[in-house]
């Protein structure tokens, strides 16, 4: 069994943090130590500086970066700043819609544009040749189960096309 990719994982924290949950405290990829809402908050009063060195760390060691794409996910200054900051620094990159995970509410979302496709992304048409995934249940569990039934191949995937 080969050991787990270490991902930075990007979303729209308070829109869909309570949506992806389960795929960020499962094992399939290590994800990036996440800031609780006191500590980010704290980074976030401490201003522009501040949140782009917890990113630069954040992205320290990472062979993968994914972002969890919800319904205005795309429109996200800082998750587009992160995908410019991923892409300079050469990471495997990757997308998985996640519009048919229910929220804390129970809750699914419209499905968003795609953050690798806008124009401040940093990606240009390079941004079409990002591996995006959209699960094809609209069952949320079955959804979320896909998800991370197939999380790890689509990391390999996008670390062989880098």
């Amino acid at each position: 069994m080969t050991k787990a990719r270490h991902a930075f994982y990007s979303l729209h924290y308070d829109a869909d943090r309570s949506r992806v949950a389960g795929i960020l405290g499962s094992s399939v990829l290590q994800g990036n130590l996440e800031a609780k809402l006191p500590e980010w908050d704290k980074i976030k009063r401490s201003g522009d500086f501040a949140i782009k060195r917890w990113v630069e760390n954040a992205l320290k060691g990472r062979s993968c970066f994914v972002v969890l794409i919800g319904a205005h996910t795309a429109s996200r200054p800082w998750v587009r700043y992160e995908i410019r900051r991923a892409h300079e620094l050469e990471i495997a990159m990757l997308g998985v819609y996640v519009h048919h995970l229910k929220d804390a509410k129970g809750l699914q979302s419209s499905k968003g544009d795609n953050p690798f496709e806008h124009p401040d992304s940093g990606l240009g048409d390079g941004g079409a040749n990002v591996l995006v995934f959209d699960p094809p249940d609209t069952d949320s569990k079955l959804a979320y189960r896909h998800i991370v039934d197939n999380l790890a191949h689509w990391a390999e995937l996008a670390v062989a096309q880098t």
